[in-house]
């Protein structure tokens, strides 16, 4: 049976590809299809351990392509469902392409797994469509009130999947997961950023009063959620995928410098974001209560070993940097 894993080519897009292959026999899934339309932050080279697997195969293509993906969903199973524009920053300078991607694309790939077939389509989402929670977490039932054009573009994306399940009964599933990290992840977000800047010896731009919260969570935890959920979880039902560690931007940039052996002098306050939310945190209770999910990876050593890839992995980032 066929899966579709769309943003296959991203960062926790490739790394779900790679860990699906160990569950993919117990799952079913025989024919591993990855779509990617290989924007900016999409690399082919992100997809090459699970290409080397002969029950894979790629797909460049758009999720705006009713024709392509009537094609690939016809018969599938399941759809796991990644690709998305999703930096906060460039939505802000440029929020046209998060709605065209973001909403009309994922209306296009429900409507595509509607007339497939699908049995399982799982949206991949973020806590950022709740907003900024100034104490406690959010539950799954908390309304949506987004702030930055990207977190309502995936509020609306949100949505429409979930009204595919109500009006047409397609068995959609949503995640939504607090702030990622690991390898692979394109060096325009905070910890990449920061650390490619401090090995070329240039300072971390530090929002605001650096005092914003985000809850971490390692790509592997996330990707094993997403299983959890892809496997056991139940249709038309939402799924909060949260990591544990809360830390402000401060203490997170005081932890990446002594990582990278910088001090204080390496940071320079920069204005805040334009409607920059002072923090997030999801109550994760329900899946783990549901499907027995708890994160595994330990901050601290995930941070380091997060940190000694890009060390050891410029021919990957610096290429893409030097193209932003």
């Amino acid at each position: 049976m066929r899966v579709v894993i769309t943003g296959a080519a991203g960062f926790i897009g490739s790394r779900f590809a790679e860990m699906i292959l160990a569950d993919a026999e117990r799952l079913g899934f025989d024919d591993i299809v990855l779509l990617d339309a290989l924007t900016y932050s999409g690399r082919r080279e992100n997809m090459e351990t699970a290409l080397a697997d002969t029950r894979v195969r790629f797909v460049h293509g758009s999720i705006n392509d009713g024709a392509l993906t009537d094609d690939l969903l016809a018969g599938a199973r399941a759809v796991v469902h990644f690709a998305a524009e999703s930096h906060v920053d460039r939505s802000i300078t440029g929020a046209r392409a998060f709605f065209e991607t973001n909403v009309l694309g994922t209306q296009q790939l429900l409507e595509s797994a509607r007339r497939g077939g699908v049995e399982r389509f799982v949206h991949i989402s973020t806590d950022e469509v709740y907003g900024s929670i100034p104490e406690g977490a959010w539950t799954e039932d908390h309304i949506l009130e987004p702030n930055s054009p990207y977190s309502s573009s995936k509020a609306g994306s949100d949505l429409a999947a979930l009204a595919y399940h109500r009006t047409f009964g397609l068995p959609v599933m949503v995640t939504r997961c607090s702030n990622n990290y690991g390898p692979r992840q394109f060096p325009e977000k905070v910890i990449p950023l920061f650390v490619t800047n401090l090995m070329d010896g240039l300072n971390v731009p530090l929002y605001g009063d650096g005092m914003n919260v985000r809850d971490w969570l390692h790509v592997d935890d996330h990707c094993r959620g997403i299983l959890a959920v892809l496997d056991r979880g139940r249709a038309g039902e939402v799924y909060n995928i949260g990591g544990g560690t809360e830390l402000t931007n401060r203490e997170l940039t005081t932890r990446l410098l002594a990582l990278c052996g910088a001090d204080e002098s390496r940071v320079t306050p920069v204005a805040d974001r334009l409607g920059h939310d002072r923090r997030y945190c999801v109550d994760w209770g329900k899946i783990h209560r549901e499907l027995g999910y708890s994160p595994q990876v330990d901050f601290a050593e995930g941070l380091a070993a997060t940190v000694a890839w890009y060390q050891e992995n410029e021919s990957w980032w610096r290429p893409l940097k030097a193209a932003q």
